[in-house]
């Protein structure tokens, strides 16, 4: 017997109370709020053959790159698999399988046809969306939505989280002004859409509009913070663009606070705690024991080799914390990832290798190597998968290189090409300044 939410999809194996439990889950993954893990496992208690319940626990333990839940996710893959089941449902099975696989591309792929041939399956288009974004794949982020959007109307159960994805792969295609206009839609239906909110602010940040940026996110702070998963990367957001015009007081108080207040180990936080430290690392900034405790986080996932973008960010961590021994766990593992067959074997090559090493050069005073490693793949990092916000550590790093390198030209032509973007950004213009003339970092 098959059960259908509201959006007319059907569901093998499960009870009404199932199939509301699903919507409640999606609901949160959309918004990222609450506990959609524990959410869908009420669903999986009433109804143990549901199918896309098992299927919707496996997403959620894949698509947070978390190397230790890879055991849970194909736990409940294989579940499914002895489930009957049908089309559409199988077809969320193989793309599970590719991801769980490590296949991100193949996996890409097959929720793109789930997608065509049902438009408003909203969790094929939320895994697809999240998979666009490991892969870098920017044009994806925006075209897998746009294809959907004729099939949904505002009056719709989850209508927000459709226009915040197309808002956020808008702004990652350069159509910064119409992505502003979903994005601010989205949040107008649903103040906790955490994801859309973010969107707004990738535009503002990459139109230099930091002040804006500021307002936008602590206006509307209570809403996508109350009880978020995402809104340690929205409060970096916050941290940036305080960065950016030098009140780094501001930033410090944010990691000490909503950031890394609560030394979190799960690894998209993160990330973020590395990204935003390192900005600081290179402005001369000292973080003091900050770096002590993001670097005991990584520790343990030193070789992983799992998803290369995260490898990065833990070699920021034990650069900024002196963990030469971790460090050299990563670069060991690096050179283990790139033998590898899977898509992140691909991402370490072309990507993610030459730029954890070049960190690491930096770290080591290695200022010429690091600028060697960086600029051949600055104009290809997207295929390491992160936002062009996340990404743009790459060319902060290079221009710093450059300038503790004597690299004069090269760190002023760098410098130039932010002030063309961002003409008002304090930041930009402290670096075109130094290239100019002086010597030592900004805070310094």
């Amino acid at each position: 017997m098959q059960r259908t939410d509201r959006l007319g999809n059907p569901f093998s194996g499960a009870s009404a109370a199932a199939v509301q439990a699903f919507e409640e889950a999606l609901h949160e993954f959309q918004c990222y709020i609450g506990d959609p893990v524990a959410t869908i496992g009420k669903a999986l208690a009433d109804s143990p053959d549901f199918v896309m319940g098992h299927a919707f626990n496996a997403y959620l333990h894949l698509l947070g790159t978390e190397p230790l839940a890879l055991p849970v996710a194909r736990a409940a893959l294989e579940t499914a698999q002895r489930l009957p089941a049908d089309a559409r449902e199988r077809a969320h099975l193989a793309a599970l399988a590719q991801l769980a696989g490590g296949a991100w591309h193949a996996a890409g792929r097959a929720l793109e046809d789930i997608a065509i041939d049902h438009p408003r399956d909203a969790l094929a288009l939320q895994a697809g969306h999240v998979v666009d974004f490991y892969t870098g794949a920017s044009r994806m982020l925006r075209d897998r939505i746009a294809r959907a959007l004729p099939a949904w109307s505002p009056d719709m159960p989850g209508y927000h989280a459709i226009l915040g994805m197309h808002a956020f792969g808008l702004e990652e295609t350069g159509l910064y002004a119409r992505a502003e206009a979903s994005g601010r839609r989205a949040v107008e239906l649903e103040p906790r859409d955490g994801w859309a909110q973010h969107a707004v602010a990738h535009v503002m940040e990459m139109e230099g509009r930091q002040r804006e940026g500021i307002a936008w996110m602590r206006d509307n702070a209570p809403a996508w913070s109350r009880n978020s998963f995402f809104a340690v990367h929205n409060w970096w957001h916050v941290a940036v663009f305080h960065l950016d015009v030098d009140e780094v007081d501001e930033a410090l108080a944010l990691f000490d606070g909503p950031i890394y207040g609560a030394r979190s180990q799960v690894v998209l936080d993160m990330i973020d705690a590395s990204a935003l430290l390192w900005r600081l690392l290179l402005r001369g900034v000292d973080a003091g024991a900050r770096w002590q405790a993001v670097a005991d986080a990584w520790a343990p996932l030193a070789g992983a080799h799992h998803y290369v973008f995260n490898d990065t960010h833990a070699m920021m961590a034990f650069v900024g914390g002196d963990r030469r021994e971790a460090a050299d766990i990563v670069l060991r593992s690096l050179a283990r990832a790139e033998a590898g067959h899977d898509d992140n074997a691909r991402f370490t090559r072309e990507v993610g290798g030459p730029v954890t090493r070049a960190i690491h050069a930096f770290g080591m005073g290695h200022h010429a190597e690091a600028v060697r490693l960086l600029r051949p793949v600055r104009n290809i990092a997207y295929r390491f998968g992160g936002s062009h916000a996340q990404r743009d550590l790459i060319d902060l790093t290079l221009i710093e290189a450059a300038l503790r390198e004597g690299q004069r030209a090269l760190a002023r032509a760098l410098a130039a090409e932010r002030i063309d973007l961002k003409p008002a950004s304090p930041a930009a213009r402290a670096l075109l300044r130094r290239a100019a003339g002086a010597t030592l970092p900004l805070a310094a």
